[in-house]
């Protein structure tokens, strides 16, 4: 079965745990209370649908089966970044005894074995756990070897080996649903089109932080990705697009705002620092907005938050060598719960707009 089955799967579980609990609850308070028969059908039901999903699917039939799989989810990973680290040290113990034509026939390898073996798991691993670590190991080896390769044969560091990453990262993450690998070829991307970014403006790659504006392309780039094509099948991966995005969007405009020397633009640093004060304040709140109309906590988190970063930066450069240092940080406590008034407002009328909705 696949894993977007077991998803649905999921979900179904706790609507019917969620139901259960709910309903004991109506029954305890005396609001309903349903026929033994009744009860005893949908009873019945429910545990002929569970037992249906059991034998299928791994599925976390209460929420003590929830927190062991976090566990494993943990476990795994852990597994995961430990194997891949005994690869890198086997390498680097006994990779001077090695010819060259050793060194290579060691790396195809080994590439091509933790490949072999994921694809393996995959097909006898139901839970997935086992084929995460192992997608995990095989990302992690292929890394280690395209940066070997370079040392072997003296090859110029190049911007494309981070492509050549991002494009096994969501190969192994769209095939396995493995959201770690999608963060780790996004964060891959990111670098990758902001160097070309920077190449294209006459910087040397490997330099394409020292200008906070070449994040901005992929950052409008990985916000609209999940709008262009349907996530709703892995979990998670359209929440990170968004919050990747905002993030190489915002926190680019953060620096420029506190560093405008680091801008493209021939203007004075001042107007610049100003201005990009301003824009990442007004974007921050149209990300909350968007975030409010769309339904997307993930983006009203990340956008409260750069919107506080803001403000505070700005508060500690105008105030903090002008009033008393309790006085500073009482204000920052006094807009703090202004924010918390108006978060709670918006909250209060969001919820009210939902229930004319339903």
């Amino acid at each position: 079965m696949s894993e977007t089955d077991k998803e649905s799967a999921q979900r179904r579980v706790d609507q019917i745990r969620a139901f259960n609990e709910e309903l004991t609850e109506l029954e305890r308070e005396s609001v309903l209370s349903l026929e033994p028969e009744q009860r005893q059908e949908i009873s019945t039901y429910h545990e002929r649908v569970l037992e249906s999903f059991r034998s299928n699917f791994d599925i976390d039939a209460s929420q003590k089966e929830k927190q062991l799989s976090l566990g494993m989810r943990i476990t795994s990973f852990l597994g995961a970044v430990a194997l891949a680290t005994s690869v890198f040290f086997l390498f680097f113990q006994f990779w001077g005894n090695f010819s060259t034509t050793s060194q290579v026939f060691v790396l195809i390898s080994f590439s091509t074995l933790s490949l072999v073996v994921t694809v393996f798991v995959a097909s006898k691993d139901s839970s997935g756990y086992f084929t995460k670590l192992f997608a995990l190991v095989a990302f992690g080896c292929f890394v280690l070897n395209i940066g070997m390769f370079g040392q072997i044969f003296n090859i110029t560091p190049s911007d494309n080996a981070l492509i050549v990453w991002a494009a096994l990262g969501y190969l192994l993450a769209y095939a396995y649903n493995v959201r770690l690998l999608q963060v780790a070829g996004t964060l891959c991307v990111i670098a990758f089109v902001s160097a070309r970014v920077g190449t294209w403006s006459g910087w040397y790659w490997i330099h394409f932080g020292e200008r906070p504006e070449n994040f901005f392309p992929v950052a409008i780039l990985l916000f609209i990705f999940p709008l262009l094509i349907d996530h709703r099948r892995f979990d998670g991966f359209a929440l990170s697009y968004r919050v990747f995005g905002i993030t190489a969007l915002l926190l680019p405009m953060l620096v420029l705002a506190n560093w405008g020397h680091g801008s493209y633009l021939n203007l004075n640093a001042d107007v610049i620092e100003g201005g990009y004060q301003i824009m990442g304040m007004l974007l921050s709140a149209v990300f909350i907005w968007i975030g409010l109309r769309k339904g997307w906590l993930h983006v009203v988190n990340t956008g409260v938050t750069f919107f506080v970063i803001y403000i505070y930066t700005k508060m500690f450069d105008w105030w903090w060598d002008l009033i008393p240092k309790y006085l500073f940080f009482l204000l920052i406590a006094a807009i703090a719960v202004l924010c918390l008034l108006i978060l709670k407002r918006i909250r209060e009328a969001g919820l009210t707009s939902a229930g004319k909705i339903s």
